[in-house]
């Protein structure tokens, strides 16, 4: 993560997460293949003495194989997360709290949202808070719900729910746009 904030200095992000994760290749699997090679004869060997090192040299073998997978592919790639789940509260932000006139837009934004967060709550909040699925799915009593899990009628529905509300959300957007051109005209 250093080397990645101090190339980011100089170029890009992307570039620098690349940049630092090919940096860091030789080294990290340079320590990891002479530890674990050191170590894998211990693996192997029979004796009263090696018996009693054995879970050891297992746990730091396994250990840091699964660690050059973290340090070199789950870090940087939880970095472009990072960037990209920013952005998009960056971008939000500026819509909601912007400083232009389409007031409109706005409010459409800020209600779709509620509905949202709302439906989030009422369909995957109850399923975690009661380990059930929330009644009023279940007495909704539509044919393929009826047969999936708890957890997949709260998805299923949360998704159906997120589909409707950006459609509703679109269509109002493009209805206030238009009406807005027709004035100006």
């Amino acid at each position: 993560v250093t080397t990645v904030d101090e190339y980011s200095k100089t170029r890009g992000l992307f570039p620098a997460i690349v940049d630092a994760a090919t940096d860091r290749l030789r080294p990290v699997l340079l320590t990891t293949l002479t530890t674990v090679l050191g170590l894998t004869p211990l693996l192997y060997e029979g004796s009263r003495q090696a018996e009693f090192l054995k879970p050891t040299v297992i746990t730091l073998c396994y250990g840091l194989g699964v660690g050059l997978f973290i340090v070199l592919l789950v870090v940087p790639s939880l970095l472009i997360v990072q960037k990209d789940v920013g952005n998009l509260f960056t971008s939000y932000r500026r819509a909601t709290l912007g400083h232009h006139k389409a007031i409109g837009q706005k409010i459409i934004l800020l209600i779709t949202s509620a509905a949202a967060l709302v439906l989030l709550v009422a369909t995957v909040g109850v399923r975690i808070a009661t380990d059930a699925a929330p009644t009023w799915i279940t007495s909704l009593q539509i044919g393929p719900l009826t047969t999936m899990s708890a957890t997949m009628q709260s998805l299923t529905v949360l998704s159906l729910g997120l589909i409707l509300a950006l459609l509703i959300a679109l269509f109002s957007a493009v209805i206030i746009n238009w009406r807005s051109n027709s004035y100006k005209s």
